[in-house]
């Protein structure tokens, strides 16, 4: 469909020789002045509004005014025979993306429209992607119920909108970053840039140049100025994962920028002063730090102003299948395969399993579980053995998911349920559980026909 260009003169003759131009490349709409232009607006949107200046009745400024007050704003370029500079910085002023003088160059019009057309689309791709980030790290868009989640989404509300910096606490895979993001996105600095550091992964020696830039021939190997992720982030908010691994030096430069809000690039003593929000997040104790003298104290309180405790998914089992139901989901779309399901059984182990690695360990099994089995129904006997281990003991063969004996003298429920761990242990696989039982096969058939519950 092409593009929709709306020409607002009062000169019969300027305004439909315009649209013969244009009419080849362009949907062309014609207003002889700014009361018919408002009217054509309201009716539909177009993609460039090109206006006369000086007509009668209501001005071009008062039809740019009224172009980029609409929902979907058109991108308004100026014409007019009186051209000079006070009049082109007025154009801008008022929102003009360029200015014409009359009479007009076609194919210097042409130029400029096309170039009119493409910043729109910029400007609607820049709004849908931060519309889409606003949905992905709106509260809506959390996955899970928990008290504890729930206390978590409670106080970034609260400090979103503030300026106060934030350290996130929490295990390895519970989402600090993607608290941070939230963070970001809920505050007036949400169109401003969101710069993640991982603190870890830069050696110490490249740490100091990589937050705060540096100046050409600052240290061998500079051949140039670079830019630091301080000045990257200025307007927006910083994100500096593991803070616990930084150095000392750094930790001194760190401390002094949030004392002043400025700081030198390696290799200059100029200061520079930028608007920077930091949120810091580390899976360490920074008090046992500075206890051991390895994390400054006065820097400790001056990023600990508002602390969040992060939960492990061990603290928030009933959020379990609300996280594996959503990935499951996500990564049959993704890959484009058919959804896959859960037996209870399978669902009631899950849960019950510790998530050592939290989040991000449950989202690859999902990915995982998706690519490979490509639909389907995956019962306990298909998972794989760690998820049989109690929390906190590592590879233990227990399975606490059993449910308790409702008699424990009772030689058959006793029996059952050795029975059944076998056959888990074996996955389905009958010879195995039979020799794992110290039983023949023919004995196991007996047992299964007498117990069918128990049969895969």
């Amino acid at each position: 469909m092409p593009h929709s260009v709306l020409i607002v003169d009062d000169e019969k003759h300027t305004r439909e020789g315009l649209a013969v131009a244009l009419e080849d490349d362009y949907e062309v709409y014609q207003a002889r002045d700014a009361e018919e232009a408002f009217r054509l607006m309201d009716e539909e949107p177009f993609d460039v509004v090109l206006t006369d200046l000086r007509m009668a009745g209501k001005s071009g400024l008062k039809v740019i005014d009224y172009a980029l007050k609409l929902p979907q704003r058109p991108v308004c370029i100026m014409m007019t025979a009186y051209g000079n500079v006070q009049t082109a910085v007025e154009a801008m002023k008022h929102g003009a993306f360029d200015f014409l003088t009359k009479p007009l160059n076609l194919e210097k019009l042409e130029i400029i429209i096309k170039r009119a057309i493409q910043s729109r689309s910029l400007e609607t791709e820049n709004a849908q992607l931060h519309q889409r980030l606003d949905r992905k790290f709106s509260f809506d868009g959390i996955v899970g119920n928990s008290a504890a989640l729930n206390h978590v989404l409670d106080q970034v509300r609260q400090v979103a909108p503030s300026k106060a910096t934030v350290m996130l606490y929490g295990d390895t895979g519970t989402g600090k970053e993607l608290v941070a993001q939230m963070v970001h996105q809920n505050s007036d600095r949400a169109r401003a840039a969101f710069v993640p550091v991982h603190c870890a992964a830069i050696p110490a020696n490249l740490l100091e140049s990589e937050l705060f830039g540096h100046e050409k021939g600052a240290f061998t190997g500079a051949a140039e100025r670079r830019i630091g992720r301080f000045e990257a982030a200025d307007g927006g908010t910083l994100f500096l994962d593991e803070i616990g691994e930084i150095d000392a030096p750094t930790q001194v430069k760190l401390l002094r920028f949030l004392e002043t809000r400025s700081f030198e690039r390696l290799g200059s003593l100029k200061p520079i002063q930028v608007d920077v929000r930091l949120v810091c997040a580390t899976n360490k104790d920074l008090k046992q730090l500075v206890d051991k003298g390895e994390f400054r104290e006065d820097l400790y309180y001056r990023l600990n102003v508002v602390p969040i405790r992060l939960p492990s998914l061990r603290e928030r089992p009933d959020d379990i299948p609300l996280l594996l139901e959503h990935f499951l989901t996500h990564f049959a779309q993704e890959n484009g395969t058919e959804p896959v399901q859960l037996s209870p059984e399978a669902l009631r182990v899950l849960k019950a399993y510790g998530w050592p690695g939290n989040i991000r360990e449950l989202r690859n099994f999902c990915e995982n579980t998706v690519v490979m089995k490509r639909g389907g129904m995956i019962s306990e006997y298909d998972l794989d053995g760690r998820f049989f281990a109690r929390a906190g003991e590592g590879a233990s063969p227990a399975r606490p998911s059993e449910p308790a004996l409702a008699n424990p003298l009772s030689k058959e429920e006793n029996e059952k349920r050795l029975l059944r761990n076998a056959l888990v242990e074996a996955k389905g696989n009958r010879t195995r559980a039979a020799e794992l039982m110290g039983i023949s096969r023919r004995t196991l058939h007996r047992k299964l026909a007498q117990w069918p519950e128990l049969d895969v």
